[in-house]
């Protein structure tokens, strides 16, 4: 069998460097832990960056794409097929939505939705609308168009021109959204909890001021619940915290439990504006893929998921917010459900780092931040020994000073 380090080399050899990838070759996984290729076991707090919402290879999961893979793979969307149509039916089940456009990633539902709303204004008699406003700190992508829709720019540089119409205004301040709407203004998009952004929660009755404004100029509301979504934050969809339903939303990472798929949810006087021909995608909601999906979704919904991810979403942040207590170099511990960031007064990088090395795998965005986003399925057990981790090594960067 191959050594880790023989795998690495040939990585880096023959993929493309476009990740600062860990030392690290993964060889298997169950529930919250992941196995490499030398048999080392880590508790993963990653969790794929948000995606193995049920854990790694949860068996109804699997079960669904075993069956699957053996009856249909793929066939093209000029057909109807059965698993695309019962995840269609529960997600607007569930949501507010009337129909859904399947994709294969979180970019191409944000692709389709910038699509949708420029296509809505337009066959509403508003030709001289295009503009898309975004906040600071989001991210919607890494397609040429969604890093123009993400108002970061160390996420555009490199790649001007780029797609033009997106404008950008601070998350959580409803006076410059506000100030920012012109009559080139079609439509708003936002995260309703910022993730690769520092996991940044908005302030109380903003997401209410965001539709009210919608409402008042005829604007589509776009909800990114690609990272919050599925249950991420203790309920199915973080829009729901908040009690305010957008126009269109945009899901992928946890949709399926693991295997690639992204949607788009949308009303149905705006979906119409996507009619044959104006968009598609030739493995998108494919059998395979929706099998998956409606499993996982399921799941979610039937077996106790989003109670349990309640339950722990509050013990973990009650056990960071212990060690913020602790450690004068922690400053804000913030999140929703099982989206919870630790914001440092110094990089994170060197802490992630460690923490690999003593087999908790975490991360950090925008330089300071550390992420927690583990399995919906997670334990106060796990919870304890990754905060024993964690303790560790924040008693040694302290005392290092």
């Amino acid at each position: 069998m191959s050594t880790s380090e023989s795998w690495i080399d040939r990585g880096l050899t023959h993929v493309a460097s476009t990740y600062g990838r860990y030392p690290l070759v993964a060889a298997s996984g169950e529930g919250c832990w992941l196995t490499d290729i030398d048999g080392k076991t880590y508790l993963d707090f990653l969790a794929g960056v948000a995606v193995n919402n049920l854990g790694h290879c949860h068996p109804k999961v699997v079960k669904a794409l075993q069956e699957q893979a053996a009856t249909l793979i793929h066939c093209s969307n000029y057909y109807h097929i059965p698993s695309q149509i019962e995840l269609a039916e529960k997600l607007c089940q569930f949501s507010f939505g009337d129909r859904v456009f399947f994709c294969n990633s979180g970019a191409e539902a944000n692709e389709a939705a910038i699509k949708l709303a420029r296509k809505y204004s337009r066959d509403q008699g508003h030709n001289e609308r295009f503009e898309i406003i975004t906040a600071k700190a989001s991210f919607h992508g890494r397609t040429m168009t969604t890093i123009s829709a993400t108002g970061q720019e160390r996420i555009q540089a490199g790649f001007a021109p780029l797609t033009p119409g997106f404008k950008y205004v601070p998350f959580g301040d409803s006076d410059a959204l506000a100030a920012a709407i012109t009559p080139a203004t079609c439509a708003i998009m936002l995260e309703p909890v910022q993730g690769e952004g520092g996991i940044n929660v908005p302030p109380a009755g903003y997401l209410r001021t965001v539709r009210e404004l919608c409402d008042r100029h005829l604007l589509t509301l776009i909800f990114d619940e690609i990272q919050s979504g599925i249950g991420r934050t203790g309920h199915l969809f973080a829009y729901q915290h908040d009690n305010v339903e957008p126009d269109v939303m945009t899901l992928a990472k946890g949709l399926a439990g693991g295997p690639p798929i992204g949607a788009m949810v949308a009303r149905e006087k705006h979906a119409a504006a996507l009619g044959p021909g104006t968009h598609g995608s030739t493995f998108g909601g494919n059998p395979l893929m929706t099998a998956a999906g409606l499993a996982a979704l399921t799941t979610v919904i039937e077996d106790g998921v989003l109670d349990n991810c309640r339950a722990m979403g509050a013990y973990l942040r009650d056990r960071l917010e212990q060690l913020q207590s602790r450690y004068n170099f922690v400053k804000e511990v913030r999140g929703r459900g099982l989206m919870l960031g630790m914001e440092l007064s110094c990089e994170g990088g060197e802490i992630v780092k460690t923490a690999l090395q003593r087999g908790l795998l975490i991360n950090c965005t925008v330089g300071t931040v550390l992420r927690f986003v583990p399995p919906l399925i997670v334990t106060e057990k796990e919870i304890d020994q990754m905060i024993e981790i964690l303790d560790g090594i924040f008693a040694e960067h302290q005392e290092k000073g």
